[in-house]
């Protein structure tokens, strides 16, 4: 009786931490260089570029510097594996001409207007297919980021998307909680 209980709690925390309602967010990172583009284009302008994924929101944060050129566009590709080129996923609508700046923009991926109509056409037609395709890409390391210029029309500057490391502490805090729940758990199961 006390094993079928224990473990009918460990099973309602596991859907708890598993549930999309307690989803974490997750960060991916890139650095953007020219020496990242295929073929590589000697440029030595760089970016950096983080991207949260909380729930059905996309948060780009991007920061470029040194382009030849004033940038013409900027977007993620998806879904190839690294070393190979794609066509656009998510344009980034609004981003600046300049050869140096920021950029920031939150993507609804519930929308059909966030992707590519490419993109969306060749992963079934409809934001729910192209969110999961875009989703699966970041994190398998099947997508990159890159911005465009007229010197560089193909990409001036890319970077591999992946998901970031998270930070020894954050991953001892995790352990932590769940080492007090389970004991939580065995105490009630014993009572």
């Amino acid at each position: 009786m006390h094993k079928r209980v224990f473990l009918t709690g460990l099973l309602f925390l596991a859907l708890g931490v598993a549930s999309p309602a307690n989803a974490t967010p997750i960060t991916y990172t890139t650095i953007l260089s020219g020496a990242n583009e295929v073929p590589p284009t000697g440029s030595t302008a760089t970016g950096t570029a983080t991207f949260i994924l909380n729930l059905d929101q996309l948060t780009v944060n991007e920061t470029f510097t040194g382009l030849i050129a004033p940038a013409t566009a900027a977007h993620i590709h998806c879904c190839t594996p690294p070393g190979t080129n794609t066509g656009v996923a998510v344009p980034f609508t609004g981003f600046p001409t300049a050869t140096s700046g920021t950029y920031s923009n939150i993507f609804d991926l519930t929308l059909t207007s966030t992707y590519n109509s490419a993109f969306l056409t060749a992963e079934g037609g409809t934001a729910a297919s192209a969110e999961a395709a875009l989703i699966a890409g970041l994190n398998s390391g099947d997508a990159y980021a890159n911005i465009h210029d007229s010197t560089f029309p193909g990409g001036e500057i890319r970077g591999l998307i992946a998901v970031a490391t998270p930070e020894p502490g954050g991953l001892l805090l995790l352990g932590t909680g769940m080492i007090g729940i389970l004991q939580a758990v065995r105490r009630r199961v014993r009572a």
